[in-house]
Protein backbone atom coordinates (compact mmCIF):
# COMPACT_ATOMS: atom_id res chain seq x y z
CA UNK A 1 0.00 0.00 0.00
CA UNK A 2 2.87 2.40 0.78
CA UNK A 3 4.11 2.03 -2.78
CA UNK A 4 0.99 3.69 -4.20
CA UNK A 5 0.08 5.91 -1.24
CA UNK A 6 0.82 9.21 -3.06
CA UNK A 7 -1.38 8.26 -6.01
CA UNK A 8 -4.15 6.99 -3.72
CA UNK A 9 -4.15 10.30 -1.82
CA UNK A 10 -4.26 12.32 -5.04
CA UNK A 11 -7.19 10.25 -6.29
CA UNK A 12 -9.03 10.64 -2.98
CA UNK A 13 -8.50 14.40 -2.91
CA UNK A 14 -9.45 14.67 -6.58
CA UNK A 15 -12.74 12.90 -5.83
CA UNK A 16 -13.24 15.08 -2.75
CA UNK A 17 -12.81 18.22 -4.87
CA UNK A 18 -15.40 16.99 -7.37
CA UNK A 19 -17.94 16.20 -4.65
CA UNK A 20 -17.23 19.44 -2.78
CA UNK A 21 -17.68 21.44 -5.98
CA UNK A 22 -21.34 20.39 -6.16
CA UNK A 23 -21.90 21.36 -2.52
CA UNK A 24 -20.00 24.66 -2.46
CA UNK A 25 -21.43 28.08 -3.25
CA UNK A 26 -19.83 30.02 -6.08
CA UNK A 27 -18.39 32.62 -3.71
CA UNK A 28 -16.48 29.94 -1.77
CA UNK A 29 -15.01 27.97 -4.69
CA UNK A 30 -11.49 29.12 -3.79
CA UNK A 31 -11.54 26.49 -1.06
CA UNK A 32 -11.44 23.84 -3.75
CA UNK A 33 -7.98 25.09 -4.71
CA UNK A 34 -6.91 25.00 -1.06
CA UNK A 35 -8.12 21.39 -0.79
CA UNK A 36 -6.10 20.57 -3.92
CA UNK A 37 -2.96 22.13 -2.46
CA UNK A 38 -3.44 20.10 0.73
CA UNK A 39 -3.87 16.97 -1.38
CA UNK A 40 -0.66 17.59 -3.34
CA UNK A 41 1.25 18.39 -0.14
CA UNK A 42 -0.01 15.12 1.35
CA UNK A 43 1.18 13.28 -1.76
CA UNK A 44 4.64 14.83 -1.39
CA UNK A 45 4.83 13.64 2.22
CA UNK A 46 3.59 10.20 1.18
CA UNK A 47 6.26 10.01 -1.54
CA UNK A 48 8.93 10.71 1.06
CA UNK A 49 7.47 8.04 3.37
CA UNK A 50 7.40 5.58 0.47
CA UNK A 51 11.05 6.33 -0.22
CA UNK A 52 11.98 5.54 3.38
CA UNK A 53 10.21 2.17 3.02
CA UNK A 54 11.37 1.76 -0.58
CA UNK A 55 11.08 -1.50 -2.41
CA UNK A 56 8.64 -3.28 -4.70
CA UNK A 57 4.88 -3.63 -4.43
CA UNK A 58 2.06 -5.42 -6.24
CA UNK A 59 4.20 -8.37 -7.27
CA UNK A 60 7.01 -6.18 -8.57
CA UNK A 61 4.86 -4.00 -10.83
CA UNK A 62 5.60 -0.94 -8.66
CA UNK A 63 9.20 -0.06 -7.82
CA UNK A 64 9.78 2.73 -5.32
CA UNK A 65 13.42 3.80 -5.50
CA UNK A 66 15.34 7.05 -5.73
CA UNK A 67 14.50 7.41 -9.42
CA UNK A 68 10.74 7.08 -8.87
CA UNK A 69 10.90 9.41 -5.87
CA UNK A 70 12.83 12.07 -7.81
CA UNK A 71 10.22 12.24 -10.55
CA UNK A 72 7.30 11.91 -8.16
CA UNK A 73 8.50 14.90 -6.15
CA UNK A 74 9.22 16.85 -9.32
CA UNK A 75 5.77 16.39 -10.87
CA UNK A 76 4.01 16.97 -7.54
CA UNK A 77 5.85 20.27 -7.03
CA UNK A 78 4.96 21.24 -10.60
CA UNK A 79 1.31 20.44 -9.85
CA UNK A 80 1.42 22.46 -6.61
CA UNK A 81 2.79 25.54 -8.39
CA UNK A 82 0.27 25.14 -11.22
CA UNK A 83 -2.66 25.08 -8.80
CA UNK A 84 -1.22 28.03 -6.88
CA UNK A 85 -0.92 30.07 -10.07
CA UNK A 86 -4.39 29.13 -11.29
CA UNK A 87 -6.54 30.73 -8.55
CA UNK A 88 -6.71 34.18 -10.10
CA UNK A 89 -6.75 32.89 -13.71
CA UNK A 90 -9.85 30.75 -13.15
CA UNK A 91 -11.69 33.58 -11.38
CA UNK A 92 -10.65 36.14 -13.99
CA UNK A 93 -11.90 34.06 -16.92
CA UNK A 94 -14.91 32.58 -15.10
CA UNK A 95 -13.83 28.95 -15.49
CA UNK A 96 -15.18 26.04 -13.39
CA UNK A 97 -12.72 25.51 -10.57
CA UNK A 98 -13.76 22.10 -9.24
CA UNK A 99 -13.34 20.30 -12.56
CA UNK A 100 -10.02 22.02 -13.21
CA UNK A 101 -8.42 21.15 -9.87
CA UNK A 102 -9.74 17.57 -9.95
CA UNK A 103 -8.25 17.02 -13.41
CA UNK A 104 -4.87 18.35 -12.23
CA UNK A 105 -4.92 15.94 -9.27
CA UNK A 106 -5.91 12.95 -11.41
CA UNK A 107 -3.22 13.81 -13.95
CA UNK A 108 -0.63 13.97 -11.16
CA UNK A 109 -1.78 10.56 -9.93
CA UNK A 110 -1.13 9.15 -13.40
CA UNK A 111 2.27 10.81 -13.60
CA UNK A 112 3.27 9.46 -10.20
CA UNK A 113 2.19 5.97 -11.26
CA UNK A 114 4.28 6.29 -14.43
CA UNK A 115 7.37 7.23 -12.43
CA UNK A 116 7.03 4.26 -10.07
CA UNK A 117 6.03 1.57 -12.59
CA UNK A 118 8.38 -1.25 -13.54
CA UNK A 119 5.91 -3.10 -15.75
CA UNK A 120 4.69 -2.04 -19.19
CA UNK A 121 0.96 -2.41 -18.53
CA UNK A 122 1.22 -0.30 -15.37
CA UNK A 123 3.21 2.28 -17.33
CA UNK A 124 0.45 2.34 -19.94
CA UNK A 125 -2.26 2.77 -17.28
CA UNK A 126 -0.40 5.66 -15.66
CA UNK A 127 0.16 7.26 -19.04
CA UNK A 128 -3.53 7.07 -19.94
CA UNK A 129 -4.69 8.39 -16.56
CA UNK A 130 -2.44 11.40 -17.04
CA UNK A 131 -3.20 11.85 -20.75
CA UNK A 132 -7.00 11.75 -20.52
CA UNK A 133 -6.91 14.49 -17.88
CA UNK A 134 -4.60 16.66 -19.95
CA UNK A 135 -6.69 16.20 -23.10
CA UNK A 136 -9.62 17.76 -21.24
CA UNK A 137 -7.49 20.48 -19.67
CA UNK A 138 -6.14 21.51 -23.09
CA UNK A 139 -9.71 22.35 -24.18
CA UNK A 140 -10.78 23.93 -20.91
CA UNK A 141 -11.61 27.26 -22.58
CA UNK A 142 -14.81 25.74 -23.92
CA UNK A 143 -16.02 28.77 -25.86
CA UNK A 144 -12.63 29.44 -27.47
CA UNK A 145 -12.12 27.94 -30.94
CA UNK A 146 -8.35 27.65 -30.54
CA UNK A 147 -8.73 25.81 -27.24
CA UNK A 148 -11.20 23.37 -28.79
CA UNK A 149 -8.85 22.85 -31.72
CA UNK A 150 -5.90 22.22 -29.41
CA UNK A 151 -7.84 19.62 -27.41
CA UNK A 152 -8.98 17.76 -30.55
CA UNK A 153 -5.48 17.72 -32.06
CA UNK A 154 -3.96 16.60 -28.78
CA UNK A 155 -6.57 13.86 -28.35
CA UNK A 156 -6.44 12.43 -31.87
CA UNK A 157 -2.67 12.56 -32.28
CA UNK A 158 -2.17 11.36 -28.71
CA UNK A 159 -4.44 8.40 -29.39
CA UNK A 160 -2.39 7.45 -32.44
CA UNK A 161 0.83 7.69 -30.42
CA UNK A 162 -0.68 5.58 -27.66
CA UNK A 163 -1.66 2.96 -30.24
CA UNK A 164 1.95 2.78 -31.43
CA UNK A 165 3.13 2.40 -27.85
CA UNK A 166 0.60 -0.29 -27.01
CA UNK A 167 1.37 -2.23 -30.18
CA UNK A 168 5.05 -2.07 -29.22
CA UNK A 169 4.20 -3.45 -25.78
CA UNK A 170 2.26 -6.30 -27.41
CA UNK A 171 5.22 -7.16 -29.63
CA UNK A 172 7.61 -7.00 -26.67
CA UNK A 173 5.38 -9.49 -24.89
CA UNK A 174 5.36 -11.67 -27.99
CA UNK A 175 9.15 -11.55 -28.24
CA UNK A 176 10.00 -12.07 -24.56
CA UNK A 177 6.89 -13.55 -22.94
CA UNK A 178 6.69 -10.84 -20.26
CA UNK A 179 5.80 -7.21 -19.67
CA UNK A 180 8.01 -6.90 -16.57
CA UNK A 181 11.04 -4.76 -17.37
CA UNK A 182 13.50 -6.98 -15.49
CA UNK A 183 12.07 -10.13 -17.09
CA UNK A 184 12.29 -8.57 -20.56
CA UNK A 185 15.94 -7.74 -19.98
CA UNK A 186 16.66 -11.27 -18.74
CA UNK A 187 15.00 -12.81 -21.81
CA UNK A 188 17.07 -10.61 -24.12
CA UNK A 189 20.29 -11.46 -22.28
CA UNK A 190 19.54 -15.18 -22.64
CA UNK A 191 18.92 -14.76 -26.36
CA UNK A 192 15.29 -15.85 -26.07
CA UNK A 193 13.89 -12.73 -27.79
CA UNK A 194 13.54 -12.60 -31.56
CA UNK A 195 15.82 -9.93 -33.04
CA UNK A 196 13.53 -8.54 -35.75
CA UNK A 197 10.41 -8.61 -33.60
CA UNK A 198 12.28 -6.91 -30.78
CA UNK A 199 13.59 -4.22 -33.14
CA UNK A 200 10.09 -3.44 -34.44
CA UNK A 201 8.73 -3.33 -30.87
CA UNK A 202 11.50 -0.95 -29.80
CA UNK A 203 10.82 1.36 -32.75
CA UNK A 204 7.07 1.43 -32.03
CA UNK A 205 7.59 2.23 -28.34
CA UNK A 206 10.07 4.92 -29.32
CA UNK A 207 7.37 6.58 -31.44
CA UNK A 208 4.93 6.56 -28.52
CA UNK A 209 7.42 7.98 -26.04
CA UNK A 210 8.81 10.56 -28.48
CA UNK A 211 5.30 11.93 -29.01
CA UNK A 212 4.73 12.26 -25.27
CA UNK A 213 7.95 14.24 -24.76
CA UNK A 214 7.31 16.32 -27.94
CA UNK A 215 10.50 15.16 -29.64
CA UNK A 216 10.95 15.42 -33.42
CA UNK A 217 9.73 14.14 -35.79
CA UNK A 218 6.63 13.60 -33.60
CA UNK A 219 6.40 17.15 -32.26
CA UNK A 220 3.88 18.61 -34.72
CA UNK A 221 1.09 18.82 -32.12
CA UNK A 222 3.04 20.91 -29.61
CA UNK A 223 2.75 24.53 -30.88
CA UNK A 224 -1.00 24.38 -31.56
CA UNK A 225 -1.80 22.65 -28.27
CA UNK A 226 0.37 24.97 -26.19
CA UNK A 227 -1.08 28.05 -27.90
CA UNK A 228 -4.71 27.01 -27.56
CA UNK A 229 -4.64 25.66 -24.02
CA UNK A 230 -5.11 28.00 -21.04
CA UNK A 231 -1.70 29.38 -20.06
CA UNK A 232 -1.53 27.67 -16.61
CA UNK A 233 -2.41 24.40 -18.35
CA UNK A 234 0.34 25.03 -20.90
CA UNK A 235 2.79 25.56 -18.04
CA UNK A 236 1.67 22.22 -16.62
CA UNK A 237 1.73 20.35 -19.95
CA UNK A 238 5.22 21.55 -20.83
CA UNK A 239 6.71 20.35 -17.54
CA UNK A 240 4.81 17.69 -15.54
CA UNK A 241 3.64 15.21 -18.20
CA UNK A 242 6.88 15.74 -20.11
CA UNK A 243 9.00 14.92 -17.03
CA UNK A 244 6.90 11.81 -16.29
CA UNK A 245 7.13 10.69 -19.93
CA UNK A 246 10.91 11.06 -19.87
CA UNK A 247 10.93 9.06 -16.63
CA UNK A 248 9.30 6.03 -18.25
CA UNK A 249 11.20 6.58 -21.51
CA UNK A 250 14.54 6.20 -19.73
CA UNK A 251 13.32 3.51 -17.32
CA UNK A 252 12.09 1.26 -20.15
CA UNK A 253 15.08 1.69 -22.44
CA UNK A 254 17.77 1.52 -19.77
CA UNK A 255 16.19 -1.30 -17.75
CA UNK A 256 14.60 -3.54 -20.35
CA UNK A 257 16.58 -2.86 -23.53
CA UNK A 258 20.22 -2.13 -22.61
CA UNK A 259 21.58 -4.93 -24.81
CA UNK A 260 20.07 -3.29 -27.91
CA UNK A 261 21.32 0.18 -26.95
CA UNK A 262 23.58 0.48 -30.02
CA UNK A 263 20.46 0.32 -32.20
CA UNK A 264 18.21 2.71 -30.30
CA UNK A 265 21.05 5.12 -29.51
CA UNK A 266 20.99 6.23 -33.16
CA UNK A 267 17.24 6.81 -32.94
CA UNK A 268 17.90 9.11 -29.99
CA UNK A 269 20.83 10.78 -31.78
CA UNK A 270 18.73 11.66 -34.81
CA UNK A 271 15.69 12.67 -32.76
CA UNK A 272 17.81 14.88 -30.49
CA UNK A 273 19.34 16.71 -33.45
CA UNK A 274 16.00 17.14 -35.21
CA UNK A 275 14.30 18.35 -32.02
CA UNK A 276 16.96 20.96 -31.28
CA UNK A 277 17.15 22.19 -34.87
CA UNK A 278 13.43 22.26 -35.69
CA UNK A 279 12.52 23.73 -32.31
CA UNK A 280 15.10 26.52 -32.34
CA UNK A 281 14.80 27.58 -35.99
CA UNK A 282 10.99 27.52 -35.89
CA UNK A 283 11.04 29.63 -32.71
CA UNK A 284 13.03 32.30 -34.55
CA UNK A 285 10.01 33.03 -36.75
CA UNK A 286 7.33 33.25 -34.05
CA UNK A 287 5.49 36.42 -33.06
CA UNK A 288 3.23 34.73 -30.48
CA UNK A 289 5.06 34.16 -27.21
CA UNK A 290 3.19 30.94 -26.40
CA UNK A 291 4.14 29.43 -29.75
CA UNK A 292 7.72 30.60 -29.27
CA UNK A 293 7.90 28.85 -25.90
CA UNK A 294 6.25 25.79 -27.44
CA UNK A 295 8.97 25.47 -30.08
CA UNK A 296 11.49 26.18 -27.35
CA UNK A 297 10.02 23.23 -25.44
CA UNK A 298 10.69 20.99 -28.45
CA UNK A 299 14.31 22.16 -28.53
CA UNK A 300 14.74 21.48 -24.81
CA UNK A 301 13.40 17.96 -25.30
CA UNK A 302 16.26 17.59 -27.77
CA UNK A 303 18.79 18.65 -25.14
CA UNK A 304 17.47 16.00 -22.75
CA UNK A 305 17.72 13.40 -25.52
CA UNK A 306 21.40 14.31 -25.95
CA UNK A 307 22.05 13.17 -22.39
CA UNK A 308 19.82 10.13 -22.90
CA UNK A 309 21.79 9.16 -26.02
CA UNK A 310 24.98 8.94 -23.96
CA UNK A 311 23.57 5.72 -22.42
CA UNK A 312 25.44 6.31 -19.15
CA UNK A 313 24.48 6.90 -15.52
CA UNK A 314 26.00 10.37 -15.73
CA UNK A 315 23.84 11.07 -18.77
CA UNK A 316 20.68 9.85 -17.03
CA UNK A 317 21.49 12.00 -13.98
CA UNK A 318 22.15 15.01 -16.24
CA UNK A 319 18.79 14.50 -17.95
CA UNK A 320 17.05 14.35 -14.55
CA UNK A 321 18.78 17.52 -13.34
CA UNK A 322 17.92 19.35 -16.56
CA UNK A 323 14.26 18.34 -16.36
CA UNK A 324 14.10 19.79 -12.83
CA UNK A 325 15.76 23.06 -13.87
CA UNK A 326 13.62 23.33 -16.99
CA UNK A 327 10.44 22.77 -15.01
CA UNK A 328 10.95 25.84 -12.83
CA UNK A 329 12.08 28.22 -15.54
CA UNK A 330 9.30 27.17 -17.90
CA UNK A 331 6.57 27.33 -15.27
CA UNK A 332 7.75 30.82 -14.38
CA UNK A 333 7.70 31.94 -18.00
CA UNK A 334 4.23 30.61 -18.73
CA UNK A 335 2.77 31.95 -15.47
CA UNK A 336 3.98 35.42 -16.45
CA UNK A 337 2.25 34.94 -19.82
CA UNK A 338 -0.88 33.79 -17.97
CA UNK A 339 -1.01 36.93 -15.85
CA UNK A 340 0.06 39.44 -18.50
CA UNK A 341 -2.28 38.15 -21.21
CA UNK A 342 -5.33 39.51 -19.32
CA UNK A 343 -8.86 38.16 -19.62
CA UNK A 344 -9.36 36.03 -22.71
CA UNK A 345 -5.58 35.89 -23.29
CA UNK A 346 -5.58 38.97 -25.53
CA UNK A 347 -1.97 40.03 -25.07
CA UNK A 348 0.19 37.10 -26.15
CA UNK A 349 2.18 38.71 -29.00
CA UNK A 350 5.85 39.39 -28.31
CA UNK A 351 5.30 43.06 -29.21
CA UNK A 352 2.74 43.32 -26.39
CA UNK A 353 5.70 43.05 -23.98
CA UNK A 354 7.25 46.28 -25.28
CA UNK A 355 8.19 48.59 -22.42
CA UNK A 356 7.46 45.99 -19.73
CA UNK A 357 10.81 46.72 -18.08
CA UNK A 358 9.83 50.35 -17.49
CA UNK A 359 6.17 49.87 -16.59
CA UNK A 360 6.42 46.73 -14.43
CA UNK A 361 10.09 46.31 -13.46
CA UNK A 362 9.51 43.49 -10.95
CA UNK A 363 7.65 41.33 -13.46
CA UNK A 364 10.21 42.10 -16.15
CA UNK A 365 13.05 41.13 -13.80
CA UNK A 366 11.43 37.74 -13.19
CA UNK A 367 10.94 37.19 -16.93
CA UNK A 368 14.62 38.04 -17.40
CA UNK A 369 15.65 35.39 -14.87
CA UNK A 370 13.64 32.68 -16.61
CA UNK A 371 14.84 33.64 -20.09
CA UNK A 372 18.49 33.78 -19.03
CA UNK A 373 18.11 30.32 -17.52
CA UNK A 374 16.51 29.03 -20.73
CA UNK A 375 19.54 30.39 -22.61
CA UNK A 376 21.91 28.75 -20.12
CA UNK A 377 23.60 31.78 -18.55
CA UNK A 378 25.83 31.05 -15.49
CA UNK A 379 24.32 31.26 -11.98
CA UNK A 380 21.07 29.77 -13.29
CA UNK A 381 19.85 26.18 -13.32
CA UNK A 382 19.77 26.16 -17.10
CA UNK A 383 23.55 26.71 -17.25
CA UNK A 384 24.45 23.68 -15.15
CA UNK A 385 21.73 21.63 -16.82
CA UNK A 386 23.28 22.17 -20.25
CA UNK A 387 26.81 21.82 -18.85
CA UNK A 388 26.06 18.38 -17.38
CA UNK A 389 24.24 17.26 -20.53
CA UNK A 390 27.03 18.19 -22.92
CA UNK A 391 29.70 16.84 -20.54
CA UNK A 392 27.90 13.49 -20.50
CA UNK A 393 27.72 13.54 -24.31
CA UNK A 394 31.45 14.31 -24.63
CA UNK A 395 32.33 11.52 -22.18
CA UNK A 396 30.28 9.14 -24.35
CA UNK A 397 32.19 10.28 -27.48
CA UNK A 398 29.12 11.99 -28.97
CA UNK A 399 31.32 14.84 -30.17
CA UNK A 400 29.31 15.84 -33.24
CA UNK A 401 26.04 15.80 -31.33
CA UNK A 402 27.63 17.99 -28.66
CA UNK A 403 28.92 20.48 -31.23
CA UNK A 404 25.55 20.65 -32.98
CA UNK A 405 23.80 21.03 -29.62
CA UNK A 406 26.04 23.96 -28.67
CA UNK A 407 25.39 25.62 -32.03
CA UNK A 408 21.66 25.18 -31.46
CA UNK A 409 22.00 26.80 -28.04
CA UNK A 410 23.55 29.82 -29.77
CA UNK A 411 20.58 30.04 -32.11
CA UNK A 412 18.20 29.81 -29.15
CA UNK A 413 19.92 32.74 -27.43
CA UNK A 414 18.75 35.03 -30.25
CA UNK A 415 15.01 34.57 -29.81
CA UNK A 416 15.19 34.67 -26.01
CA UNK A 417 17.26 37.87 -26.11
CA UNK A 418 14.79 39.32 -28.61
CA UNK A 419 12.12 39.23 -25.89
CA UNK A 420 14.48 41.07 -23.51
CA UNK A 421 15.16 43.70 -26.16
CA UNK A 422 11.42 44.21 -26.64
CA UNK A 423 10.85 44.51 -22.88
CA UNK A 424 13.66 46.95 -22.14
CA UNK A 425 14.49 48.77 -25.38
CA UNK A 426 11.17 49.34 -27.14
CA UNK A 427 8.35 51.71 -26.37
CA UNK A 428 4.86 50.17 -26.18
CA UNK A 429 2.52 50.88 -29.08
CA UNK A 430 -0.32 51.06 -26.59
CA UNK A 431 -0.50 50.77 -22.83
CA UNK A 432 -1.34 47.16 -21.99
CA UNK A 433 -3.44 47.13 -18.79
CA UNK A 434 -2.20 44.87 -16.02
CA UNK A 435 -3.96 43.86 -12.83
CA UNK A 436 -2.04 43.85 -9.53
CA UNK A 437 -0.01 40.68 -9.06
CA UNK A 438 -2.18 38.16 -7.12
CA UNK A 439 -0.58 36.44 -4.14
CA UNK A 440 -0.71 32.96 -5.70
CA UNK A 441 0.99 34.07 -8.92
CA UNK A 442 3.55 36.15 -7.03
CA UNK A 443 4.42 33.15 -4.82
CA UNK A 444 4.75 30.87 -7.85
CA UNK A 445 7.02 33.30 -9.66
CA UNK A 446 9.24 33.92 -6.65
CA UNK A 447 9.55 30.21 -5.82
CA UNK A 448 10.37 29.41 -9.45
CA UNK A 449 13.03 32.13 -9.61
CA UNK A 450 14.53 31.01 -6.29
CA UNK A 451 14.66 27.41 -7.54
CA UNK A 452 16.37 28.55 -10.76
CA UNK A 453 19.06 30.35 -8.75
CA UNK A 454 19.41 27.51 -6.24
CA UNK A 455 20.01 24.97 -9.00
CA UNK A 456 22.41 27.39 -10.65
CA UNK A 457 24.49 28.16 -7.55
CA UNK A 458 24.13 25.00 -5.46
CA UNK A 459 23.52 22.16 -7.92
CA UNK A 460 25.46 19.58 -5.91
CA UNK A 461 22.69 18.08 -3.77
CA UNK A 462 20.17 17.67 -6.57
CA UNK A 463 22.78 16.24 -8.94
CA UNK A 464 24.08 13.87 -6.25
CA UNK A 465 20.57 12.58 -5.56
CA UNK A 466 19.95 12.22 -9.31
CA UNK A 467 23.21 10.31 -9.72
CA UNK A 468 22.31 7.92 -6.91
CA UNK A 469 18.83 7.52 -8.34
CA UNK A 470 20.27 6.58 -11.74
CA UNK A 471 22.10 3.51 -10.41
CA UNK A 472 19.63 1.29 -12.30
CA UNK A 473 21.37 2.35 -15.53
CA UNK A 474 23.84 -0.40 -16.45
CA UNK A 475 27.48 0.75 -16.68
CA UNK A 476 29.09 0.97 -20.10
Amino acid sequence: MDGLLPEILLSVFGTLVMVSDALTEESHKDWLGVISLVGIYSAVMAALISYVNRGTAFHGMILVDGYATFFRLLVFVIGFLTVLASFSYLKRDGLPQGEYYALILFSLAGQGLMAASSELIMIFLGLEISSISTYILAGFLRHDAKSNESALKYFFLGSFATAFLLYGVALIYGATGSTRLDAIRLAIEKGEAGGKLLAVATALMFVGFAFKVSAAPFQIWTPDVYQGAPSPVTAFLSTGPKAAAFAIFMRVFFTALPDSSEAWMWLLWISALLSMTIGNFAALMQTNIKRLLAYSSIAHAGYVLVAFASRTRIGAAAAMFYLAAYAFMNIGAFVVVSHYSSRGERYVAIDDYAGLGHRYPFLAALVTIYLLSLIGIPLTGGFFGKFYIFRAAVNADLIWLTVLGLLNSTVAAYYYLRILVVMYMQEPKESTPLDPLPAGIAATLVVSAAAVFYLGMFPGRVLEFATQAALFVPPR
